[in-house]
């Protein structure tokens, strides 16, 4: 990660895909183009990716990954291997609360045994992709600690569709 950041700026490139696999890099950087050099292999060290910009910042950072993944970000993780953090259901139907999701869905997302499963109840009824990819960038954010480096967050489905956004980089 430290070198593809060291990489990145010494390119003088000012945007960076930080990804969590390939999938999510490929969606993103369809959206954007970038070199091969601006794409940075973050997998599941968000939290160390963060950590080095904030002394070696780049402009602009897209971060792309699947809601699971980003789900344990918003919630505070730092890693996001399924060995190190958990997606916490009762975390999740809170926020499907705020968002004014029905009891019963309510209910269903407490005692889903998955991320993909929680997409399935809410999909059509509230837009927690979206809260989710806000909540994760608020985090990011929060990590970096005041570098100067303007964050996005994309959430990609499994097949490589944008599903969740925050942030908005021109580019």
């Amino acid at each position: 990660i430290h070198r593809g950041i060291d990489v990145c700026r010494a390119n003088g490139l000012i945007h960076a895909i930080a990804a969590t696999g390939s999938t999510s890099e490929d969606a993103a950087n369809a959206l954007y183009k970038l070199p091969l050099e601006a794409l940075l292999d973050m997998g599941d060290f968000a939290g160390g990716l963060l950590k080095y910009l904030r002394t070696h910042p780049i402009d602009h950072l897209t971060l792309a990954g699947g809601f699971a993944k980003f789900t344990k970000l918003a919630q505070g993780a730092m890693d996001l291997h399924s060995g190190r953090s958990q997606v916490d259901m009762d975390w999740l139907a809170e926020r499907a609360a705020e968002l004014g999701l029905d009891d019963e869905s309510i209910a269903s997302v407490r005692a889903a045994n998955t991320a993909l499963e929680v997409l399935e109840i809410t999909s059509g009824k509230i837009d927690l992709p979206a809260h989710i990819a806000h909540l994760a960038r608020e985090q990011a954010i929060a990590i970096l600690r005041g570098a100067p480096v303007e964050v996005e967050v994309l959430i990609f489905s499994r097949e490589g569709k944008l599903i969740g956004r925050a942030g908005r980089i021109d580019g």
